[in-house]
Order: structure tokens, then C-alpha cells, then sequence
């Protein structure tokens, strides 16, 4: 055998597979305009958590002064200078610049034989804060903050005290502001590691990676690699596969060209390319849901009359208990169907067929006959919420007898009837379980809105902005205790 052949046999394989792993059939881009968007969220989540500072009390001698200061608390915060934006390859980068911490904190003091107790508020100005996130996936594929560095510093620190002894805490007042500033200071970065580590991490958590879909069909979501970051955007690749629950390894390889984003204006965009359908309606086949059972009540009766005409002569070889027994329309895809998504268009390839049955009471169903069905269904994607949906109607339909050419022919007149009731009855059906959608992978408690949708060749790109239906913190609270999710044995 040509050596060249025996080479092609031995890597053509490995190159399938190794393209299959590594196709993203989902792509996510972040903006600046999202970024923005973030970072007031994530503000206002900086301002509650440095408003939950905890600073231990402080206790010692100072020549003839004994001291302590506790239940140190924050009064009062201005973050006035902040900043959110991309460094690359995988970093976020915010800082705080000229901020200013109020506090208030107890005091007790021992002047020799002088005793006195109060309050001293204090307030710390020019705070810098500077905090660098690196983004990576994780073992699972999970979307993770893997990183982070912080710096803080504040300028100055001013208190105001009262009191009997205030005449003599000019003296000791430089002492005890160094030493709250400097635990002041020791407070800040830790506070902010964990939010970012643990807090912020948790929420991330809630992206779905691999999970079920309904009780048929799952979705794998895992990273295919750590985020790109450019001083723009931060784009993250998919795996966005669907696969059958009870044999997931029974999957399509993905050859599907890989979804492009060029597009900056909106806030976030998402896109899907033809494997990402092509692998849920595929995991569905599997799954033997693709089929629908008309019942005579459901049938128009024009449609059961061409019916009994049409066939009238098989129907005439019966015994007359089963000849007048009801008809029944059994639908179901014989083979995989096809999402072709084109510039202009998005629609799918279907081969089905419709069994035509009589259904006598406590007697086996009589088959009339098998029709092969060639349909083009038109597909409209949609984004609820952060739920994908698509939408689906028949745009071409022809129809042919497995039997025999002349029957083909006989056939004719029920072309247009089976169409009306594909349309009216059938579609309605496969609508409304498609509107149940399946979630892209974000965060909780954010949702799209001003969607937009364009068709490229092989792939849409879905844009769109994002708004906070459920506010960071009660995110973070609502997980605060939860354990981190286990990875399933697929991860």
C-alpha cells in the first residue's frame, strides 16, 4: 500500500478527534460597554464589603499612657476615582484612587491616676487601591478567578478626639492613628482577596458547565481554554455540546466551521455555530422523542375524509369492526436532521415519516400505509432572558409513498392537507417544547435584553446588552454556604 495512504489512515483519526475536542461550538465576548457595566456592579459590591471591615482592637503602653481601642467600625465611605477595564492576556485590573474611609472606634485610657473613656472618629483620605484578576478555567472547565494581587495605601489619617483628657492627646493622638492606620491598611487586600477568591468565585460557580437539559439531553459548557484577553474584549470558547443523558459518549464529532465575533458595540455577544443545533437535535434522535401521534379528533375532516378515500381500498379488505375504526398520524424523524445556517437564512433539514394507522378498540392499530415526508422547517433563534430559544415553521414540504411509485401519485391530494396540518397542529407542539429553551452559559442574576441576531455562514452571532436582574451580593448570599459544586464523573 502507498506509504502515503497508510499515513492518512493512522493520523486522519487523531486529527478528527483532536479538531472535535478543540472547535468551540460556543463563543462569549465581553466589551468594554459590558465591562462598564460590571464594574458598577462590582462597585457597589467593593463599597459593602470595605463597609464590613474588620479591624481588631488595639491595646498597650505608651510611657505613662495605657490604651485600648475596639469596636472599630466604618462610618462612611467615598469612592470617588475607580476603573474596571482588560490587561492582557488574562487579567482584569481595578483600582480605587482618592478614596476616603470614615471610622469610629472606642477608647480607654489611663493617664496615671486619670481614667477616661469615648469615642474617636477617625476618617482615612487618599486611600489607593489597585487589584489585578487573572481568569483561567479550571480542571472542570469552569470559568474561574485563579489569581489576584492588591496593593492598598492611604494617605493621611486624621481623628478628632474629646474628652477630660484632650489636652494631652496631642501626644499620644500621632501614636494611635499610625497604629490604626497601619491595621487599617493590613485589612484592606486580605478582605478584598477573599471577596475576589471565594465570594466572586462562588458566583461564577452558578455558570452551567455540564448539566442536564430536561430529562432527555444534557449540555456541556466547558472551557476550552483559559480567556483571551485583548485591551478591549474578553472572548471565552465553548465546547457547547449536547449529548444524551442515557449514553453520553454517543455524540456527533464537531466539523462545523468555528463561530467568528468581530462586533465591539454591544455589551456581550454570543456565537453559536451549526454543530452547537446540529448536536441538540442529534442527542434528541437518540433520545427517540422526534415523533408525534395525531389522533382523528386532532385531524381536520377534510384531511381524515382524503384519508379513508385515499385509501379506501385497503380499508375495504378489512373486517368492518376495524374499517370504521378511527385513523391515526403517527410523525417521526427516521434520521438525523440538519441546521443549516446561511447569511440570509437558518433553517433545518428533516426526513420523517407519517405511518397512517387504524385504531379499533382492544384490537392491535392497522397500518394503512408509511409516507416518506422531505421537509425544510424555517428556524428563528431567540434569546430570553439568557434563555436560547428557537422557533420553528414548515417552509417546504413534498411527500412520497414507500410502497410504490402509483402510490406516490395517489398521493397528490393529500400533499396540502398534511402540509395544514404539520402547520396548525404539529409545529404548535414542537414550539411550545422548544420554548422551554436552553440557558447560555453566565452568571446568575444576569440577563440580556435589546437582543439582536445575525446570520453568518455556519454560525450566528447573537448581541445584545446585559442588566442585573439579581443584584452580585444577593448572589453571593444566596451560595455563601453552599458547598462548591462537585464535578460529575463526565468532568
Amino acid at each position: 500500500m502507498d506509504p502515503h495512504k497508510v499515513f492518512l489512515m493512522l493520523v486522519l483519526p487523531w486529527l478528527v478527534a483532536a479538531t472535535t475536542d478543540s472547535t468551540p461550538a460556543c463563543k462569549i465576548r465581553i466589551t468594554r460597554k459590558g465591562l462598564e457595566l460590571v464594574k458598577q456592579e462590582g462597585l457597589r459590591f467593593v463599597e459593602q464589603e470595605l463597609e464590613n471591615l474588620t479591624i481588631p482592637d488595639l491595646s498597650g503602653n505608651e510611657g505613662k499612657f495605657q490604651y485600648t481601642i475596639s469596636n472599630v467600625t466604618v462610618t462612611d465611605l467615598q469612592l470617588a476615582l475607580s476603573d474596571l477595564h482588560f490587561q492582557p492576556k488574562q487579567h482584569f485590573v481595578f483600582y480605587i484612587n482618592n478614596a476616603s474611609i470614615s471610622l469610629s472606634f472606642q477608647r480607654k485610657l489611663l493617664f496615671w491616676v486619670f481614667y477616661d473613656i469615648g469615642s474617636i472618629n477617625a476618617s482615612a483620605e487618599g486611600v489607593f487601591i489597585k487589584t489585578e484578576v487573572r481568569m483561567a478555567k479550571d480542571m472542570a472547565g469552569r470559568l474561574k478567578i485563579a489569581n489576584m494581587t492588591c496593593e492598598a495605601s492611604i494617605g493621611d489619617m486624621q481623628a478628632d478626639f474629646d474628652g477630660t483628657l484632650s489636652s494631652v492627646y496631642g501626644f499620644l493622638g500621632s501614636f494611635l492613628i499610625t497604629g490604626m492606620r497601619y491595621l487599617l491598611n493590613r485589612q484592606i487586600c486580605p478582605l478584598l482577596n477573599h471577596a475576589g477568591l471565594v465570594l466572586l468565585n462562588s458566583v461564577l460557580n452558578t455558570v452551567p458547565v455540564r448539566k442536564a437539559v430536561d430529562n432527555h439531553t444534557g449540555i456541556d459548557y466547558a472551557l476550552l481554554s483559559d480567556p483571551d484577553v485583548t485591551y478591549d474584549t474578553l472572548d471565552m470558547n465553548f465546547k457547547g455540546m449536547f449529548f444524551h443523558l442515557k449514553n453520553e459518549n454517543d455524540t456527533l464529532p464537531n466539523l462545523a466551521v468555528s463561530p467568528v465575533i468581530k462586533e465591539q458595540d454591544r455589551m456581550v455577544y454570543v456565537g453559536l455555530s451549526e454543530y452547537f443545533f446540529d448536536s441538540a437535535i442529534y442527542a434528541y434522535y437518540k433520545a427517540d422523542v422526534l415523533k408525534i401521534n395525531i389522533t382523528e379528533e386532532k385531524m381536520p375532516k377534510d384531511l381524515e375524509l382524503l384519508l379513508r378515500t385515499t385509501y379506501f381500498g385497503n380499508i375495504l379488505l378489512l373486517k368492518p369492526e376495524i374499517a370504521s375504526a378511527p385513523l391515526k398520524l403517527e410523525f417521526q424523524v427516521s434520521s438525523p436532521p440538519r441546521f443549516i445556517i446561511k447569511p440570509q437564512s437558518t433553517t433545518i433539514s428533516v426526513t420523517a415519516t407519517a405511518d397512517i394507522f387504524l385504531v379499533p378498540t382492544d384490537l392491535p392499530p392497522e397500518q394503512l400505509s408509511s409516507i416518506t415526508m422531505e421537509l425544510k422547517l424555517g428556524a428563528k433563534v431567540l434569546m430570553k432572558g439568557k434563555k436560547l430559544q428557537v422557533q420553528l415553521d414548515v417552509k417546504r414540504f413534498r411527500m412520497y409513498s414507500n410502497q410504490s411509485a402509483l402510490e406516490s401519485l395517489a398521493l397528490i391530494p393529500l400533499q396540502n392537507p398534511l402540509k395544514t396540518l404539520l402547520q396548525l397542529v404539529v409545529m404548535p407542539i414542537i414550539n411550545e417544547r422548544t420554548k422551554q429553551g436552553v440557558e447560555i452559559p453566565v452568571p446568575e442574576g444576569m440577563d440580556f435584553i435589546k437582543e439582536t441576531v445575525t446570520n453568518h455562514a455556519g454560525y450566528i452571532v447573537i448581541g445584545g446588552d446585559i442588566h442585573f436582574s439579581t443584584s452580585l451580593r444577593d448572589v453571593i448570599e444566596k451560595y455563601r454556604t453552599a458547598p462548591s459544586p462537585q464535578p460529575t464523573a463526565a468532568e
